[in-house]
């Protein structure tokens, strides 16, 4: 016999025809393993598609548990529930597709389970309908989810959504050096140095405590994005252990940041000329772009501005400082900073008593011829270990540097050299988020037979098997045409493999572009699922220390981090010539009958893809061409990206690209920097044998460097590297050893690939050890070029 919704709810017979139907399953918990539930959909349930009514002023877990989500009746079955409790079932899995059903739970499940929980009765009231079980061993504890939240009971929103009653919930550890009591960080109320049910401590920082309350709150307002330690910062740990504490973050953006034009005030741009003395007729607020009466801004405070005629700038002048952030600096950086002299404008030299509003540049002491270059002493990274360590001392006067002074440098080099530090600092921010996947790694080695002159084929047939583990450590072996193993002592193989894999598939049918690439369309290669194989490729070899890909369009980076439908492709993006001549031909037209004729031409073309429309204006144009990139870029590619991004997601690399679009635009947008002597010598650490001359050691490496950069050598810095590493680039995720270099008492340098170390002879004179050094590394690179071809 069917049992009706109202058994669950706890009636002992049926409610009055007046009152509301209820759930037909009470808030049920973990139980069953959760497999089939297409990883529960977390994300898509807090979202708009379940229309869950969560408000932003809800309060506490209690709340959110009482509203249990979206309802929905299925009158056949005479059957009314809530998602949360569909979603926290024992016995229930998510059979059908996202469409099907309740969002994969089909109506004849949930009522199996309705039966299920008819016989179960709630720990706490007593009553009927309690399918939560605690998942504790042996414990046979069940309850109802309103019951369990008022006596302790912790559910947990993550994993297979457990449940654990008041006697086996987690707990936290109460520190060492809790005492007393303390504020909320969040409402500022006192608590109690304890840990309870109610009562949180942060696992990232000492005495940070909480309400479960304000925590809850929080975590509703904040998102997944968003919420965070409040103290330090920090995510992952925070989260994970609030996750555990039964705290529910739902992943969604802030609430602030869904507010509607909450921003709008900080996209106002200053439009104000503040010289004392404006010479525009239209007035100080006046602002034509492209003109002598466009308005600039101070470059530093943006508070500030001027007419280009007022201060008598030239159009080309792409900085500005106002009077006060030109003090500033100016005291900042004492007689150091040259300021640039500036004219007076024509009104100006006729009433000097009236002036500018701006002080004029500060005046310097003139300074004698040279004066304006200074000396850096710089020494590599020096550690000791079973060899001396060299102090800054023994360099004070073998290696000397000359640089010329931050006042000499133009604006745009300047510029330069701040994206080169940002890409820097991004990188290195990348090469801690790849260690970190790292971890992920396994010493179970999986090995991979790859024929060099067949790299694609052999490596996708590698990465095809079912034994396939991209988390076991990869080992490469290089075999012949016949498959008999062949040995290249002068490679390290795996970095060598990802090095020539990344260049194949750059170089492949799936991307098109010249330098830049953007994904193509190959519906051979779509069909056999190649772009979700170049994806897990790329991926694997960023977190198993391959180089940098470095060939990826800012559309497409922007595409796999953003979503597609965020993108709006530029004419660069376009690699097939017909199209960009067709762009380039509606683009040219200057009237609407040349727009017509230009559409007309290319009409079958545009009939194809679906963007042929009526022109009834010349503008309309701009938008007819953004509709054929749109579609020549974008929706052309869908399937594509969609595969490509499947393969991206192996060892969660995707995941972290759109946490981290930043850092990651640096290793997959950007070429890797070249190398230059200042970089290998910071990147080696050095150590020396006791006893032994160590600042002649020193001078005659960073001098073989620095002749080597200015092409003096018979080498290059590439084959330096790939002498002492094996590959002949960094990897975004750095090396493992650290490089080194030890001087030693031996006749010829030695590159020890897998501790990353350059071993160098110690010698008398310079002559000798740069002879050695080139020839040591020129037999290397000669045999490494020719196992290469």
């Amino acid at each position: 016999m069917v049992v009706a919704s109202w058994v669950l709810a706890g009636w002992s017979r049926p409610p009055p025809p007046q009152k509301t139907e209820t759930c037909g399953v009470d808030c049920m918990g973990e139980g069953a393993p959760l497999v089939g539930k297409k990883a529960l959909r977390w994300v898509i349930m807090l979202k708009s598609a379940f229309r869950i009514c969560l408000v932003n002023s809800v309060n506490g877990l209690i709340t959110v548990l009482k509203n249990m989500g979206e309802k929905r009746t299925y009158e056949d079955y005479n059957l009314t529930v809530h998602y949360y409790c569909v979603l926290m079932s024992s016995g229930i899995w998510q059979r059908g597709e996202d469409e099907e059903g309740f969002y994969g739970f089909l109506p004849e499940d949930i009522l199996k389970e309705v039966n299920r929980a008819a016989r179960l009765k709630c720990s706490i009231c007593k009553k009927k309908g309690a399918s939560i079980g605690c998942v504790a061993s042996r414990c046979k504890r069940s309850y109802h989810l309103p019951c369990g939240t008022e006596k302790g009971c912790i559910f947990q929103f993550r994993g297979s959504f457990p449940s654990y009653c008041w006697k086996h919930r987690p707990t936290q550890k109460r520190p060492s050096t809790a005492k007393g009591s303390s504020q909320c960080t969040i409402c500022l109320e006192l608590v109690e140095h304890a840990p309870s049910y109610n009562i949180l401590t942060s696992p990232c920082c000492k005495n940070a405590w909480f309400h479960r309350e304000c925590l809850q709150c929080q975590a509703l307002s904040a998102g997944v994005f968003f919420f965070r330690c409040p103290v330090c910062n920090n995510t992952e740990k925070f989260q994970s252990e609030m996750l555990r504490m039964g705290i529910h973050i739902p992943e969604k953006d802030a609430s602030w940041e869904l507010e509607e034009n909450a921003y709008q005030d900080l996209l106002q741009c200053y439009q104000h000329c503040d010289v004392k003395r404006c010479l525009c007729r239209h007035g100080r607020d006046y602002s034509e772009p492209d003109s002598k009466w466009e308005i600039k801004r101070c470059q530093y405070c943006g508070s500030s501005g001027t007419h280009f005629a007022c201060s008598s700038l030239t159009s080309w002048e792409k900085n500005w400082e106002c009077a006060g952030c030109r003090t500033i600096l100016a005291e900042s950086n004492g007689n150091i900073k040259k300021w640039r002299k500036r004219s007076l404008s024509t009104a100006e030299k006729t009433d000097i008593g009236d002036g500018l509003r701006e002080d004029p540049s500060p005046k310097w002491p003139r300074q004698s011829p040279g004066s304006h270059l200074g000396f850096l002493i710089r020494s590599p990274k020096i550690y000791p270990n079973a060899f001396t360590h060299c102090s800054q001392l023994d360099l004070s006067c073998s290696d000397n540097r000359l640089i010329s002074s931050p006042s000499l440098i133009s604006p745009s080099v300047r510029n330069l050299s701040l994206r080169k530090s940002q890409l820097r600092v991004q990188k290195r921010e990348v090469s801690n988020i790849l260690r970190e996947l790292r971890s992920q790694i396994n010493i179970k080695p999986t090995r991979l037979n790859i024929n060099r002159q067949d790299i694609w084929n052999s490596a996708l047939k590698g990465f095809q098997k079912r034994s396939f583990n991209p988390a076991n450590t990869i080992e490469v072996n290089y075999i012949n045409s016949r498959s008999e193993i062949k040995m290249y002592s002068c490679l390290s193989s795996k970095e060598d493999f990802f090095q020539l894999l990344t260049l194949h598939l750059q170089n492949s049918s799936l991307f098109e572009g010249r330098f830049s690439k953007n994904l193509s369309f190959d519906s051979q290669a779509l069909q056999d699922n190649l772009y979700y194989e170049a994806g897990k490729m790329i991926a694997v070899s960023l977190v198993h220390g391959g180089p940098s890909p470095g060939f990826f369009s800012k559309t497409l980076f922007c595409c796999l981090v953003y979503g597609p439908e965020n993108v709006k492709p530029t004419v660069e993006d376009v690699a097939d010539i017909d199209v960009l001549l067709t762009i380039e031909k509606i683009k040219s037209a200057t009237t609407l009958s040349s727009l017509e004729s230009a559409v007309s031409d290319c009409s079958e073309y545009l009939a194809t893809i679906g963007c042929l429309k009526p022109i009834t204006a010349l503008g309309d144009k701009d938008i007819l061409v953004d509709e054929i990139l749109n579609y020549h870029v974008i929706k052309r590619t869908l399937l594509p990206l969609e595969s490509f991004e499947q393969g991206l997601k192996t060892l969660g690399v995707l995941e972290k690209m759109q946490m981290n679009p930043d850092a990651f635009c640096s290793i997959l947008c950007h070429k890797p920097e070249k190398l230059s002597a200042k970089f290998l010598g910071d990147l080696f650490t050095i150590y020396c044998l006791p006893g032994a001359n160590k600042a002649r050691s020193l001078d005659f490496w960073m001098g073989y460097l620095q002749e080597t950069e200015g092409a003096e050598s018979g080498v290059t810095l590439e084959d330096i590297l790939l002498f002492a590493t094996g590959t002949c680039s960094i990897p975004p995720i750095g090396f493992d050893p650290e490089p080194s270099v030890k001087f030693l008492h031996i006749s010829c340098p030695i590159g020890k690939r897998h501790l990353n170390c350059l071993e160098l002879p110690i010698t008398k004179s310079y002559t000798k050890f740069k002879r050695t050094l080139d020839s040591s590394i020129r037999s290397v690179v000669v045999t490494t070029v020719g196992s290469r071809k």
